[in-house]
């Protein structure tokens, strides 16, 4: 699904948020207007990208927050 998100430098961005597993780890996908691709994942209470990954940490930080949002909200329904 796609989504407009704000990022801690005031800009919007429109990213697509998937989820999947990856071995045994739930992962999510986002995938970004200019193609890019990353994968996080939540490790206890913070959020981690892989090692090829490069997004800053106020990024990462916007994401998993949003990601954190999508997820309470399915588990309210």
């Amino acid at each position: 699904m796609k989504y407009k998100i704000k990022l801690a430098d005031g800009t919007a961005q429109l990213v697509e948020i998937t989820s999947a597993y990856f071995k045994s780890w739930h992962v999510w996908n986002v995938k970004f207007d200019d193609g890019k691709v990353v994968m996080l994942f939540k490790l206890g209470s913070d959020w981690m990208q892989r090692n090829e990954d490069f997004l800053a940490p106020s990024v990462l930080n916007t994401l998993g927050r949003f990601i954190d949002s999508i997820i309470l909200r399915r588990q309210l329904i």
